[in-house]
């Protein structure tokens, strides 16, 4: 199945909570890299302007952005190609913490669409290559037959042609954190060129 994680990496000092560089902090809460990535809701607009949300896999995090992987003919893919904004969130329940934050797309680069897809798990590479409408339209038994051949024939699998990625270059980033013993605070931070500026929010 897919394989997603829950764990927490680690908070900075309360006193930094405003100081602190966003991008990196946002790496420091997300969990280490060899442990399973976390999900990441994906807010995009449909062509209707309504808002179309779901869950993704959070590949990485760097700098500037975040970056998720797809398939190529999916929904999503389509919405920002018209309108390449997003809103993403993610939330540790277990710790009382958690971000929402958006931004600008982009495509990811084909360098690092290949190393996305040689980190994923076995059953989500084999996912990428199957995950099209003639399988979908399969009755459950001859969707597993397919697999199971599928995945006998190819030990090993590239990326398909249909694998792709997008950074979503953040502008504005939240950090919620929950507080058992009072109430719950949030610290905006928003980026205007290099520069960011923070400011505190109640919960």
């Amino acid at each position: 199945m897919i394989t997603s994680g829950t764990d927490f990496g680690t908070d900075c000092d309360a006193a930094n909570y405003r100081t602190t560089e966003p991008m990196a902090l946002l790496r420091q809460w997300l969990p280490a890299a060899d442990s399973p990535p976390p999900l990441m809701s994906l807010a995009t607009c449909g062509r209707d302007g309504y808002p179309r949300v779901r869950h993704v896999l959070l590949s990485e995090a760097d700098d500037t952005a975040v970056y998720f992987h797809t398939d190529s003919r999916s929904s999503k893919v389509a919405e920002l190609s018209e309108r390449p904004r997003a809103a993403i969130a993610l939330a540790w329940p277990g710790v009382g913490r958690q971000v929402v934050a958006h931004g600008d797309v982009h495509p990811a680069s084909d360098g690092e669409l290949q190393q996305a897809f040689s980190r994923r798990t076995r059953y989500l590479q084999l996912l990428a290559w199957l995950n099209d409408d003639e399988t979908a339209l399969q009755s459950p038994e001859d969707r597993h037959r397919r697999w199971a051949e599928f995945d006998a024939e190819h030990p090993v699998l590239q990326a398909p042609a249909t694998w792709t990625g997008f950074a979503v270059d953040l502008h504005e980033i939240t950090f919620w954190r929950g507080d058992p013993d009072g109430p719950s605070q949030r610290v905006r931070f928003h980026r205007s060129g290099d520069e960011w500026t923070s400011e505190v929010l109640p919960g």
